[in-house]
């Protein structure tokens, strides 16, 4: 991929976009406040979690994944436990909590790392598209921190949407579906209390497999000067490692592809927790993020940034 070369102000990016006048207005005068005050860096990672949850694109992939367990949610009222087979679907009409787990187990797979993935590629490819990205590297936090505000806001958007997906999961199943004691998969039965302790568990799980995907599309991010390449990347990654668990005889990849890990949160369903297949989950997440971040980290902080 080609290097990254920040157009001067005012210019068009190299990749034939203009610039976004207002997000490019909104980031000056958030570094031009920074340095008159202690803790630039908080001041930036503010500017950036501004700018991501205003930005429309976000919202609407936000709206988008808070609808998709309402249409699942109505689907599966209409239908009944008799038109389906799958154990965690049948819970749903038992339980209206239920719903949060499968719509997570439907969305995780592609189309909420999709999300963050093209939040994450676009945070600096993004930046050197819209000729913001010379400024940037003025504010007194440095690459390195510069390139942490980044990652740690991509995360938080990763974060947002599994909660958006979860609430909106468990307000619809409050709606159609009866609330009340647990049954897990396992035929026992767990308090309501408890069961929405699950679900938090189940957040917070899949929270991280985004933010180890997060690390991966900003790796990419600083790979080329055209956001759509960084998230096209990254979309390529994903679709190519479902192909790949899809076939037995690629059986032996799996625990290295991030994919085949991301729904494993299902151990939560049974009594008691299978901890053990989620820790190992969360250890290859952190493996992912310190590779990837440390790929990201060498491109960025070694490159040339020249106006």
């Amino acid at each position: 991929m080609s290097t990254v070369e920040v157009p001067a102000a005012g210019t068009a990016a190299s990749a034939g976009t203009a610039p976004d006048p207002g997000v490019a207005a909104d980031r000056e005068r958030a570094i031009a406040r920074a340095p008159r005050v202690g803790g630039g860096v908080w001041r930036l990672l503010g500017s950036e979690l501004g700018l991501t949850f205003r930005r429309p694109r976000n919202l609407v992939m936000l709206a988008v994944l808070a609808a998709v367990p309402v249409v699942i949610g109505v689907v599966l009222a209409m239908l009944g436990t008799d038109e389906v087979a799958n154990d965690m679907i049948v819970m749903v009409a038992g339980n209206g909590l239920a719903l949060a787990f499968v719509s997570l187990y439907v969305l995780v797979p592609l189309l909420l790392p999709l999300t963050v993935g093209v939040v994450a590629g676009d945070a600096v490819a993004g930046e050197a598209s819209m000729g913001t990205l010379r400024y940037l590297l003025t504010a007194p936090a440095g690459r390195t921190r510069l390139l942490a505000v980044k990652y740690v806001n991509a995360a938080v958007y990763g974060l947002a949407a599994t909660a958006v997906v979860a609430v909106s999961a468990l307000i619809t199943g409050l709606v159609l579906f009866p609330v009340g004691p647990v049954t897990l998969l396992s035929g026992s039965t767990i308090p309501l209390s408890e069961g929405l302790l699950r679900i938090l568990v189940v957040v917070g799980y899949v929270a991280a497999g985004m933010a180890a995907l997060a690390a991966l599309a900003l790796a990419f991010s600083t790979l080329t000067e055209a956001p759509i390449g960084a998230i096209a990347a990254t979309a390529v990654i994903l679709i190519v490692s479902q192909v790949l668990s899809a076939i037995p005889q690629l059986a032996p990849l799996d625990p290295y592809l991030l994919t085949s890990w991301l729904t494993d949160f299902d151990g939560v369903l049974r009594d008691p927790v299978n901890t053990g297949t989620m820790v190992q989950g969360l250890v290859v997440f952190l493996c992912y993020a310190v590779v990837f971040g440390s790929i990201a980290w060498a491109r960025f902080g070694g490159r040339d940034v020249t106006a």
